[in-house]
């Protein structure tokens, strides 16, 4: 089972992230408003009679009537839609979905579909718009409502990279948010160095113990935090407790350095910090990765860790409280790491892909193609037949 199974997609990282690397690569149309406004992080707005010279400007993606072909036929045939293309900021495993229509209230599409493909490299909209490109249906064509956010739970187990939001026949969607679990290649990660909490790597903070002013996912973001909303700070404790964010790594890894940054918390910062490591896999107890330590205010804190134990899960405490930017947390992964995160990444591929993988590594394609065909495997020597030919060794 993929991480992030068990908790509410909306809690889960948003695929479909600016900040993350994602994108509207193409559009069938966007005569009223612009098809980039869909991953606009923050809220729509709504700023009554500013019009421009297209009419009362909507923030949101907004695409013009479609009519039919004549007076006696004014209305769009059946079939007739927009879409628009969307690059996924990280791969990986779509959990749900969410539209909404806010401030669209006579202009909002009646119907919404959205679908996925998985198309490796940095392809083109006229490659994805192929005949040979396989979408899958994620969200089927569902009734929308005006000024209204549609969430839709997925049920898909595979590895996309792209999505395609359909609209029938025409009109506005605010924003598009596809939340999952990033699914990293492997053979982009073995062997290096890396922050094996990042988000882009497949870090997920699964639990944290208060989320009252801002998310734990702020914690693992890309970049650096532009302002102290944009990191995790939790409501002031009135008891002798403390605050945790407990984050999932990429896979089981060795922690060899950390950095707590406190940039932007000024007077709210946390007065110390320790992190705590577990390997889930083993059943071991938390142990500790850095005692707790003084931070100061608005400060990036760096420490070298001992980076002997494995660990497939981090804790950061807080004490008692306050707010965190950033926590980053560098090594790499294990052997057993590896292939474990290289095992998950094969088979959620599309099976066109998983065979490329195996032949690619090597494999006789005969032997690759009854592999793809076994997913998923459940020998151990097929397992490690598929790693070696993925990690070439």
């Amino acid at each position: 089972m993929t991480p992030g199974s068990d908790i509410p997609f909306t809690d889960l990282v948003d695929l479909a992230a600016r900040r993350l690397g994602a994108g509207v690569v193409a559009a069938s149309d966007e005569s009223f408003a612009e098809k980039e406004n869909l991953l606009v992080a923050a809220a729509p707005e709504f700023r009554p009679h500013t019009f421009g010279h297209k009419g009362q400007i909507m923030d949101g993606w907004e695409t013009r009537r479609r009519r039919g072909s004549g007076p006696d036929r004014p209305y769009p045939a059946p079939d007739d839609h927009d879409w628009a293309l969307v690059r996924l900021g990280a791969p990986g495993v779509v959990r749900g979905v969410v539209l909404d229509t806010a401030h669209f209230t006579g202009n909002y599409p009646p119907y919404a579909a959205v679908h996925a493909a998985s198309v490796p490299g940095h392809p083109s909209p006229e490659e994805l718009l192929a005949d040979g490109v396989e979408w899958v249906e994620l969200v089927p064509e569902s009734p929308l409502r005006g000024d209204t956010v549609h969430e839709f739970p997925v049920a898909v187990e595979r590895r996309f990279t792209h999505v395609r939001l359909t609209i029938r026949p025409d009109g506005g969607v605010a924003r598009l948010r596809v939340h999952g679990v990033v699914v990293p290649d492997p053979r982009d990660l073995a062997g290096l160095t890396f922050d094996l909490a990042a988000q882009e790597h497949g870090g997920v903070a699964e639990a944290a113990s208060d989320r009252y002013y801002s998310s734990p996912h702020n914690l693992n973001a890309p970049g650096r935090a532009a302002v102290m909303g944009e990191g995790w700070e939790t409501r002031r404790r009135r008891d002798h407790g403390h605050d945790w964010v407990q984050l999932a790594l990429a896979g089981a890894g060795r922690v060899r350095a950390a950095e707590i940054d406190t940039t932007h918390f000024l007077h709210n910062a946390p007065g110390w910090a320790a992190l705590l490591g577990r390997d889930a896999a083993s059943g071991e107890e938390w142990f500790e990765l850095l005692p707790r330590t003084r931070l100061q205010p608005d400060t990036r804190h760096r420490f070298r860790l001992d980076g002997s134990r494995t660990a497939t899960h981090v804790r950061l405490e807080v004490h008692p409280d306050g707010g965190v930017a950033r926590l980053r947390l560098t090594g790499s992964l294990t052997e057993d790491g590896c292939r474990a995160v290289a095992m998950r990444w094969w088979e959620l591929l599309p099976a066109a892909e998983a065979l490329t993988a195996l032949t690619e590594g090597g494999l006789d394609p005969a032997a690759a193609e009854a592999l793809t065909a076994a997913r998923p495997l459940g020998d151990a020597d097929g397992r490690a037949t598929a790693v070696r030919a993925v990690l070439g060794r």
